[in-house]
């Protein structure tokens, strides 16, 4: 018994979009220290896990962007 040939794709896969990667890593680690602001103003009302997982989100988007600059995608140094 032999398999069925698999289909071969419909139609051409699109163009990948071209984001600006480093604007959009920005933007949302000025949320988090939003969020990191919001929750340090609430004191002990809220749980310092969330306080934690604030800091957590800015310095992981601050290795992310080191990442990209180390890979050239943010361009050169100024």
């Amino acid at each position: 018994m032999s398999r069925p040939a698999a289909p071969g794709p419909l139609k051409q896969a699109p163009p990948p979009l071209r984001v600006d990667t480093a604007r959009v890593v920005l933007a949302l680690t000025a949320l988090w220290a939003l969020a990191l602001v919001v929750l340090l103003l609430l004191g002990d009302r809220v749980d310092r896990v969330w306080t934690w997982t604030c800091v957590a989100g800015i310095v992981l988007a601050g290795v992310g962007l080191a990442v990209m600059r180390r890979q050239g995608q943010l361009g050169p140094r100024r």
